[in-house]
């Protein structure tokens, strides 16, 4: 089994484009457990995972988006803000947690993990929060109805792919090392 996990981790790519069919409720359900299994700071669980595939929603903040970065339709294919994808979760902590971060960290690669053994790709976007606290898109983030107190860290694309898995980009090995 252990053969199964490493293959998993060292074989799962960010994916960038993605069929236009959701990903399905009843994956979605699985990937979310498996995240929420995810270690954590005393077991405080301090996420909060919300996950939308409504079109109008990415369609909305993709056309905010674009007036912030209108750079962003000259790429290649580009259909939507996240990617291409059709599903996206957006994960959030309490502002004044210490381990808030790393927990949702934890929680977001398990997702990914277990999304990429389903056949689902995924790609963690860092540029969605700045557009999702912008004050035109602030709509859209009520409507994920984060608990008070929280801050948006991060949002993930999760979708099909339409092609090949790229190849691994080379990893710098030196960077890790025994301390004597």
């Amino acid at each position: 089994m252990a053969d199964i996990v490493i293959e998993n981790i060292l074989t799962r790519r960010s994916i960038r484009d993605y069929r236009t069919e959701p990903v399905s409720r009843e994956q979605m359900a699985k990937v979310i457990e498996c995240g929420i299994y995810a270690p954590n700071a005393m077991n405080k669980q301090t996420w909060a995972v919300r996950v939308v595939d409504a079109p109008d929603f990415i369609e909305g903040v993709t056309a905010i988006a674009l007036k912030q970065m209108p750079q962003l339709a000259e790429q290649e294919g580009f259909r939507n803000f996240f990617r291409n994808a059709p599903t996206v979760a957006f994960i959030a902590a309490p502002k004044d947690s210490y381990s808030g971060e790393y927990d949702c960290g934890l929680l977001s690669e398990n997702m990914m993990l277990a999304a990429w053994s389903m056949g689902i790709g995924s790609c963690c976007l860092g540029s969605v929060v700045p557009v999702m606290n912008s004050e035109e898109a602030k709509p859209y983030l009520e409507r994920l109805e984060l608990p008070e107190g929280y801050k948006l860290l991060v949002g993930i694309a999760f979708g099909y792919p339409t092609s090949d898995t790229p190849a691994p980009t080379p990893r710098d090995r030196s960077k890790a090392y025994y301390v004597e």
